[in-house]
């Protein structure tokens, strides 16, 4: 069954604490905490100082996303209780090993991003130290974004590179993703998806998280 993840960068920032609950109790597998310091992209969202307020919050675990130079600098703040992956931009990470090992160290699942222009190959030589391949489907730093088609023949040559190598990562994505072209993303090679528009600014977000939900069923592993 393929998994629901939902961005609260386009929750209402004024119940931040019930938008959270929301997503958990209406089905959504893991809450994405989108972190962005204004320097890997053009704005800055929010720091541990609002997460650590997040904390116990929500029934689901936390995906962190880390858009941000030197993603090493802040994964402390963000190895909390709630979270279960810490995801680096390949672009961002100097030592990227290190990195990804530094997060096991902590007892947390990792992952790497790949902006849209990236192609997945650049990660042959850690691919058996990846816990997540987060592929963004649109240019990073901004909700409510148009979803690129070439996406989905990322999304298929990173399940390739997953079975020819035997490795375990979790393939998600993260960008344009709404109920109407759930389905053709997850038959392409994701296992979870990212949403944020298409949950929160949809006019009953319950009933979206119960359309991903049946979308997601039996699809993906």
């Amino acid at each position: 069954m393929g998994k629901i993840s939902a961005s609260i960068l386009s929750a209402d920032f004024m119940k931040l604490g019930d938008e959270i609950e929301l997503a958990g109790s209406g089905g959504a597998d893991y809450i994405h905490v989108d972190v962005m310091d204004g320097v890997f992209v053009p704005l800055i969202s929010f720091g541990s100082f609002v997460t650590d307020r997040m904390v116990g919050r929500s029934r689901v675990p936390w995906d962190v996303h880390l858009m941000a130079v030197e993603p090493e600098r802040h994964i402390d703040d963000f190895a909390t209780d709630d979270t279960e992956y810490i995801v680096v931009h390949y672009e961002a990470s100097r030592h990227l090993h290190r990195t990804l090992e530094y997060i096991r160290s902590l007892g947390k699942k990792n992952g790497v991003a790949l902006n849209p222009a990236t192609d997945p190959r650049v990660l042959d030589y850690v691919i058996g130290d990846i816990d997540q391949v987060l592929v963004m489907s649109v240019n990073p730093g901004f909700g409510g974004q148009k979803f690129i088609p070439s996406s989905l023949r990322k999304l298929s040559e990173l399940r390739r590179m997953r079975e020819e190598s035997g490795a375990g990562y979790v393939i998600n994505i993260d960008g344009g993703v709404y109920p109407g072209n759930a389905a053709g993303i997850f038959d392409a090679g994701a296992d979870m998806v990212v949403s944020g528009s298409g949950i929160f600014a949809a006019d009953d977000p319950v009933a979206a998280l119960a359309e991903f939900r049946e979308i997601a069923g039996g699809r993906a592993r």
